[in-house]
């Protein structure tokens, strides 16, 4: 995951593009969840990983019941 399009990063200024030429791209990277995956990880940062998702989610979720959720 990029935070920041591809397109809008500065290597590709040169090309002069303007942030809305892909907008697919800006939203994908405002959008997007990058979580650690590699075999390097040792099980606590795994439970680590899991438990800090387990608890957006959870967070979210009670937002939501409450009328103050992301509509689809």
């Amino acid at each position: 995951h990029y935070p920041i399009a591809l397109p809008n990063l500065a290597a590709y200024r040169y090309l002069q593009y303007s942030p809305g030429d892909f907008p697919q791209a800006t939203r994908a990277s405002q959008e997007v969840v990058s979580l650690p995956i590699y075999p390097e990880l040792t099980d606590a940062e795994v439970d680590y990983v899991c438990s800090v998702v387990y608890r957006f989610l959870s967070r979210d979720s009670v937002t939501a019941s409450v009328g103050g959720g992301h509509s689809a």
